[in-house]
């Protein structure tokens, strides 16, 4: 993978204009190539200037149906730093006409009569793209239940690149709900595009989907899955790891056995290479000590950060800028 702005690169993401984000499988190494060149250039924007009027006139509407403090917070602060305006309707969306039984598709239809673009997250798998079949503005998909999550997967990719400054030939071990997490899905469907060894690390009843290891078996990508951290430790380039997701459960005994079952301390880092990152979405309920914060291998809120230049990237693409 190479940063550059060739004409080639610049072709690929334009066909992001007006176009709806739902999933990973969208993209392509070009278009990702553009869209990290573009990260790059927006936090070059924050950095020596502190914001853009890029997106001066244009108004972002922010739908949460799910409780969210990173991705919401990131969309809301990329759109604040291009010039442009948010609807936000996150935390309250319980007191909205939602709460009134109003539907997704009405909901989406009247909201898209006041901004330029939508961005969604919701608990069912399938609403992002049900959204985007109702709407005339693009729909970038924050997260559809257990299924995708595509621009926490491309700041993700965008992180690993900026921290080991390549995406190939890597060990990455992801770590925790394999079952459940909707990033470690979407990330696992883009390394596919890229040659890496992937270990999966959970309890059996958490492991990662045969649909999505039946994807990257017919990628030829070498994995293999494991129940022990200590058995992917040492040789990690990538530890990436998740909290057990508790919404996820219908039944509460089964995540209390398993909740608890790994816990990244700094005796575990200390097997690990010393140029290595560790990876975390975030929020973390204790999976991640807060005394290996202080590694430098520890990439998370680094993470944070690339999230919004990636979202800054994305609404400057799909608004045609």
């Amino acid at each position: 993978m190479i940063l550059a702005s060739t004409n080639e690169t610049v072709e690929a993401g334009n066909g992001f204009n007006h176009k709806d984000i739902i999933s990973v499988s969208q993209f392509n190494t070009k278009n990702l190539d553009y869209i990290f060149h573009r990260a790059c250039e927006m936090r070059d924007v924050v950095e020596q200037d502190g914001c853009s009027d890029l997106l001066k006139g244009k108004v972002l509407a922010c739908l949460f149906y799910e409780p969210s403090t990173r991705t919401s917070a990131s969309f809301i602060a990329a759109m604040d730093r291009l010039g442009g305006r948010v609807i936000p309707i996150t935390q309250g969306v319980q007191f909205s006409s939602v709460s009134k039984g109003e539907s997704l598709a009405d909901t989406i239809r009247t909201l898209e009569q006041y901004a330029d673009v939508i961005v969604l997250r919701h608990p069912e798998i399938g609403s992002a793209q049900l959204a985007a079949d109702y709407a005339d503005v693009p729909v970038i998909n924050a997260g559809d239940g257990a299924g995708e999550h595509p621009t926490q997967a491309l700041l993700d990719l965008f992180t690993i690149y900026e921290e080991l400054g390549t995406l190939e030939n890597l060990k990455i071990s992801m770590v925790g709900d394999l079952r459940n997490g909707r990033t470690v899905h979407s990330l696992t469907k883009l390394l596919t595009l890229y040659k890496v060894n992937l270990r999966f690390v959970s309890p059996e009843i958490l492991r990662m989907p045969l649909t999505i290891m039946n994807e990257v078996i017919d990628a030829g990508i070498n994995v293999r899955e494991t129940h022990d951290v200590a058995d992917v430790i040492k040789n990690a380039d990538v530890l990436y790891v998740t909290r057990v997701q508790k919404e996820r459960f219908t039944d509460l005994s089964q995540y209390e056995e398993v909740k608890g079952h790994y816990e990244i301390t700094p005796e575990i880092m200390s097997q690990a290479k010393e140029k290595m990152i560790i990876m975390h979405p975030l929020p973390r309920v204790g999976e991640i000590h807060d005394s290996v914060d202080s590694d430098p291998r520890a990439a998370y809120f680094r993470q944070v950060k690339n999230g919004m230049y990636i979202r800054m990237a994305l609404l400057a693409a799909v608004l045609g800028k």
